[in-house]
This record gives C-alpha cells, structure tokens and sequence, in this order.
C-alpha cells in the first residue's frame, strides 16, 4: 500500500472506535471553496533558481512542525508560528543562499535561533537544528533536485523515500510532512508529479480546529473542555482522534465538493487564518510530526 492509502485505511479505523471525537457530516455543507491553492511569495523563498527553491523547500518543510510550542516563540508582526520560520529562513536564503548538505549536517540550535530570530535556548531550536542535520545525512552527496528527479514524477513516492530517510517524517498512520513537501515543491513550481491528487490532507492541529469550530468534528466534553482551557494536550488516544477523524471527515468532504483532499486541506488551513478561528483555543501537542 502507498502512504495515502495506509493512511485512509489507518484513519478510517480511528474513526469507527473512536470515543473522544465524532464527525458530523450533516454540516459538511458549512465547508466552501477556498482560492486556488498558493504560497505566500513574500513570506516563502520562491524567486531564486530552481536548485535554491527546492532546497529551500526540503530544509522548510523539515522544521515544518513545533505548533505545540507556537504560543512561546518570538512571532513576526502579523504572523502565525509558521510563517514565523517560513519567512526567517526565506529570508535566510535570500541573504547568504541555501545552506549546503555538509553545512546542515554541523548546523547547531545558535545557527537556527539566530537565523529565526529566536533564544537559542527554546526547545524547538534544539529539535530544528537536528531535523535539519538529519536533511543533511539524507541529502548526503546529493543535491535536492537530485532527491526531486530521483522520484520520476511521484510525489507518493517522494513521502516515502521523505519517511523512510527521516525520523522526524515518519509520522507513523499520517505522514502530514511526507505529503506536504511534495505538494509545496509543486505549488512552487520546481517539481510536476503526476499523482499529486492521490495525497490525503496533511493532517496538523489547525484543519482539526476548523472542523470543529465549523461543527464537523464533535468532541466530547472533558476533550474540549481541556483544549478550551489551553491546556496541552500529550500525545496519545485523543490527539490521534482529532487528527484522524479530520483525514476521514476530509475524505467525504473532498468527494461532496469535488476536489482532490490536498486542496481541501489548503482551503481550510487558509480559512484558519481568520480571526474567528484564530481567536478560539485549538489542540496544541508537542510533538516533532506537525
């Protein structure tokens, strides 16, 4: 089976014993259409050779995670956790250029904390500098294009080598950075993978949120009791839910509305952003898959 499929079937497990999460798909019809899926220029390093972008992307997506600790970092005015890091390294890049595979394999958390403007001692700052240098073994000799063409226009099978060759991607039963990095390299224009409509959504803690704030994602009273306090949630049975009732919620969605899960998911992280939803608490785990 390929990763988007052993995480339906994973999902759609979760979803039928689940105990602390249920999905409503009467309101489905509460979900609209987004805009055509993008990323941000100013905010992503997207302008420099195709080499530099896909690095980027691939060093990017690495540290894509941490929005457990979100609330604690230094953020950029008018900017989320992530796009905090986004538009840290784009800028990084920007300035010196890409960092090459031997450099990330030495880089330390001062490197990353001055790079994202962050105290170097913060917890995530340890954790990206050894993401990061795990990039760098996975790289090895190679360049990033070199990962990117290696795959023969498969972005299932980028998630796989993406998983195999990272721990930190080997989000076992969701694979959310797996996925998202072959998506990213194709909105950026630096990859074309034929099979990118087979990707499930990349399953994190904000397309969750908007689920239930829209009433698809019912939880049941001492979970959203604890989430509506701002209470971190650890990882375990009702973390798992959330995330895997949001894939199988999402499944359905995409089909009523007739678009591939991998838009959905960018439609609704981007309705995320508005501040009704950002104004109400969401699950914050800490944990190195999103």
């Amino acid at each position: 089976m390929t990763i988007p499929e052993r995480v339906r079937e994973h999902c759609a497990a979760v979803a039928r014993s689940a105990r602390h999460v249920s999905i409503d798909l009467g309101a489905v019809e509460r979900i609209e259409p987004g805009q055509p899926p993008a990323l941000d220029p100013e905010r992503h390093y997207l302008e420099g050779p195709r080499e530099e972008v896909a690095m980027y992307l691939l060093a990017l997506d690495a540290i894509n995670f941490g929005s457990g600790w979100f609330p604690t970092l230094r953020k950029r005015p008018g900017s989320s956790g992530y796009y905090t890091v986004a538009w840290g390294l784009a800028e990084r890049f920007r300035e010196v250029g890409p960092w090459s595979p031997a450099e990330l394999r030495s880089l330390g958390a001062p490197d990353l904390a001055s790079v994202l403007g962050q105290d170097a001692r913060h917890e995530l700052m340890g954790l990206y500098a050894d993401a990061l240098r795990s990039l760098g073994s996975f790289l090895g000799d190679r360049a990033a294009l070199d990962v990117i063409d290696g795959v023969n226009g498969s972005g299932v099978r980028l998630a796989a080598a993406l998983a195999a060759g990272m721990p930190f991607f080997d989000d076992v039963g969701f694979w959310k950075r797996a996925q998202i990095t072959a998506n990213d390299l194709a909105l950026a224009g630096v990859a074309e993978f034929d099979d990118l409509d087979e990707l499930t959504i990349f399953a994190d803690n904000l397309v969750p949120h908007v689920l239930r704030v829209d009433g698809v994602l019912v939880y049941d009273a001492p979970l959203a009791d604890h989430i509506d306090r701002g209470e971190l949630l650890p990882p375990g049975a009702e973390e798992t839910e959330i995330r895997a009732c949001a894939v199988q919620a999402c499944v359905h969605i995409a089909a009523e509305l007739g678009v591939p899960e991998r838009t959905l998911d960018t439609w609704l992280w981007d309705r995320g952003q508005e501040p009704r939803y950002k104004a109400l608490p969401r699950h914050r785990t800490r944990t190195v898959y999103y």
